[in-house]
């Protein structure tokens, strides 16, 4: 039930076409770092893509979402979980992480900022058991850029509850990382064709900043 190792891939690009038609918006995105947590980044090889390729990309959304005003969102889940709170997870995965720092810690490179946002992470979506919704209600914002690992599992469950909560998502296919080039590629096809944009971290950096420089 532990986690797999994971072999060294390069990520996936993004499909060529997505069936929906949106554009980020630095007035109404939201960017997602996603479960970038030592214990779930610990399966891949260090310095090996896709993790090392992920972190870098990660980041320099990151910089450039702070940059543009973009309001930023961490999930992180806790160790020692109440084996009732876990739930179903148990079954599948085991009791998870332990409460250490070596386990719960974000990965230092993409460590979150003040004014940043950390929500403690109970079930696949980022939007289960959280306040992430009202968050980016209050704040103006309805779409959602999605970054991290899993993205077969806890990204893939985030965006397609994104999109069924009418907040338009982005999956970021180089700044994503899954158990395999397989399953990460099947994620990026299920999100372009039945709920959202996939795009790389190139050509979102370059919206972001178009649209930042058209509203300058």
């Amino acid at each position: 039930m532990a986690l797999p190792r994971i072999a060294p891939y390069a990520p996936p690009p993004a499909p060529r076409d997505s069936r929906a038609p949106w554009r980020p918006d630095p007035d109404r995105m939201a960017l997602l770092v996603h479960d970038m947590q030592q214990y779930f980044c610990a399966p891949f090889t260090p310095g090996a893509e896709p993790l090392n390729r992920v972190t870098a990309n990660i980041a320099r959304l990151l910089t450039a979402a702070r940059t543009a005003g973009i309001p930023v969102f961490y999930t992180a889940q806790k160790g020692d979980q109440f084996r009732p709170d876990r739930g179903l997870q148990a079954d599948l995965w085991g009791p998870g992480m332990r409460a250490l720092p070596e386990h719960e810690a974000i990965l230092p490179e993409l460590a979150p900022e003040p004014g940043d946002h950390l929500l403690v992470k109970h079930r696949y979506s980022a939007f289960q058991r959280s306040n992430l919704e009202t968050l980016m209600r209050a704040r103006g914002r309805d779409q959602l850029m999605v970054t991290g690992i899993y993205a077969h599992i806890g990204c893939l469950c985030t965006t397609a509850e994104a999109f069924q909560r009418d907040i338009q998502p982005f999956a970021i296919s180089d700044a994503q990382a899954d158990f395999d080039l397989a399953r990460h590629a099947m994620a990026m096809d299920w999100v372009a064709g039945a709920c959202g944009v996939v795009m790389e971290t190139d050509a979102a950096l370059a919206a972001i900043r178009a649209e930042a420089l058209t509203c300058a």
